[in-house]
Order: C-alpha cells, then sequence, then structure tokens
C-alpha cells in the first residue's frame, strides 16, 4: 500500500491565499502544516482558502490545526474556508461538529 507524502502548496491569487493540501495529514505531517499555515493566517488583506481535495486522511492532530486556523480568522473577522472536502474527510467535519464553519467557499475567489 504506498501512502502519499503530505504536501502543501501556495498560490497567492488578486483577493485569496490558497493552500493545497495532498496526502496524509497526520501527527507526522503536523508541523509542516503548522508552519505553512502561521505563514498566511494573520493576513488578513486576503481570504485563506484550503483546498483538501487531495487530502487522503486527516487525523485529530490536523482537525485541530484546522479549527485553531479558524479560531484566529474568527477574532481577525478574516475570511476563511475549506473547499473541495473528500466525502471521508467531510463525514470526520461532520462528526466533530465543524463542517458548519467552514465556509465551503468564498464569494468572488478563484
Amino acid at each position: 500500500m504506498s501512502v502519499e507524502k503530505f504536501q502543501v502548496e501556495q498560490e497567492e491569487l488578486e483577493t485569496s491565499i490558497l493552500l493545497h493540501i495532498r496526502g496524509e495529514l497526520d501527527l507526522a505531517a503536523a508541523l509542516t502544516f503548522r508552519h505553512a499555515l502561521e505563514a498566511v493566517v494573520h493576513r488578513t488583506d486576503k481570504a485563506l482558502i484550503l483546498d483538501v481535495g487531495k487530502l487522503t486522511y486527516i487525523d485529530s492532530t490536523g482537525i485541530g490545526i484546522v479549527v485553531s486556523a479558524l479560531k484566529i480568522r474568527d477574532e481577525l473577522k478574516a475570511p476563511f474556508a475549506v473547499r473541495h472536502i473528500p466525502s471521508g474527510i467531510k463525514r470526520l467535519f461532520d462528526l466533530t461538529g465543524i463542517s458548519g464553519f467552514l465556509n465551503e467557499g468564498i464569494e468572488g475567489t478563484a
């Protein structure tokens, strides 16, 4: 069984910062993900969007980091969204109760 290595790619658009997340987001990848978010989470000039369409797995550590980013963005009153959520990960977000807080898209962003 092949496990896809965790990767974060940042794309800066006119009105948003897009982080493309791929692979397995678990304890081993948490530091990489946290560093990628820390670099942009406090920027209020653009919406922050996590594109998780190629995320194959997330554990409680990864969910905790997403929740932390959500809280920071909420305190800053800055737009935050998670989009292209795979069905298995969506079920986890639903079970943890965070789905309602993750805007699946932000108007006017690509």
